[in-house]
């Protein structure tokens, strides 16, 4: 059965202090590399792209920018890539969270289905027992417990938010709003929101997604209808009725990001959630960058990204920050 989140009641909806003012945080998905068009593997565990991952910390703390690094199995099981990390968080901004990849965290009980490389489609006791041990080692390997989590494929389930709140993890996220992984036995985000919101003593950051465009108020709801049409998404795209941007530089073009942004700053949105993943930064390693020429397009987003965030006085906030502000 499809995974819908409840939408949260207005009691739910987290209520930033004045103080806190508009800002923006960066989770990064960091992770192993795979060819994302063939199945998932547990044997897929290279981490080389991690070599290029100092170079991209040192631009965004150049900029004063923390980065919410959500580490996995294969990143936390090879030293080399811890060491790069206990180095990035040495920034005393920057700090490391959870990932879990299903598919390639122990323990393995049989080979997992499409459907089950979402975590929260798991039984109970595994999906517990695969988190319980990422979590211990991620806290063995930098001497602090995790306190932020995302589920691969954004693969969050019923019993989510209980197992992380029992870990004593204080953030989720793993929501997509406007993203519906249905198809392939993933949880819809469809009709999900942008705002943050409490559940069960954790809050979940959902990755920001905006409607732009004319028909924009239709959100969600219209988006979804509009994908039983043929070629009704991109219609309305291109006649500015209705878009979804996702902010991330990852087959986002700067353009319609920069659009996104002033339509939720106008809207009321206070926190930003923007996300790349770690491969990125190496060219060949995702369908988003592929060469030389769109590494360069990759980093002018983010450079023309936190220009704009500049302008707009939409300061970065780190993770400790936002639970300074969430009390």
């Amino acid at each position: 059965m499809t995974y819908r989140p409840p939408q949260p009641t207005e009691a739910q909806r987290v209520i930033w202090p004045d103080e806190f003012g508009t800002r923006f945080t960066v989770f990064v998905d960091v992770e192993e590399e795979f060819d994302w068009r063939a199945p998932l593997s547990p044997r897929n565990r290279a981490t080389t792209a991690m070599a290029a991952f100092p170079d991209a910390h040192r631009r965004f703390a150049d900029r004063g920018v923390a980065l919410n690094c959500m580490i996995d199995h294969p990143i936390v099981t090879d030293p080399a890539s811890v060491a790069i990390l206990s180095r990035v968080v040495e920034d005393g901004r920057s700090e490391i969270g959870t990932q879990l990849h299903a598919w390639v965290n122990p323990p393995f009980e049989a080979p997992l289905a499409a459907a089950e490389s979402y975590a929260g489609n798991l039984p109970l006791a595994l999906e517990a027992a695969k988190l319980e041990t990422l979590t211990t080692m991620i806290a063995a390997a930098f001497g602090t417990s995790p306190r932020a989590y995302r589920a691969g494929r954004y693969g969050i389930g019923p019993n989510s938010f209980e197992l992380l709140a029992s870990l004593d993890y204080r953030i989720d996220s793993s929501v997509r709003p406007g993203y519906d992984y249905s198809a392939d036995g993933g949880p819809d985000f469809t009709m999900a929101k942008a705002a943050a919101f409490r559940s069960g003593g954790i809050v979940e950051l959902p990755l920001t997604t905006v409607f732009t465009g004319h028909a924009r108020r239709g959100g969600g709801g219209l988006y979804r209808a509009l994908g039983h049409v043929p070629n009704a998404r991109g219609l309305f795209a291109r006649a500015r009725l209705l878009s979804r941007i996702a902010l991330t530089p990852e087959d986002m073009p700067i353009a319609a990001a920069l659009e996104a942004v002033a339509v939720a700053a106008g809207e009321g949105l206070r926190l930003f959630n923007l996300s790349f993943h770690s491969p990125s930064l190496m060219p060949g390693h995702t369908p988003y960058v592929r060469d030389a020429a769109d590494l360069r397009r990759f980093h002018h987003w983010w450079t023309t990204m936190l220009n704009a965030f500049d302008r707009r006085g939409i300061c970065n906030a780190s993770l400790d920050e936002i639970l300074t502000a969430l009390g």
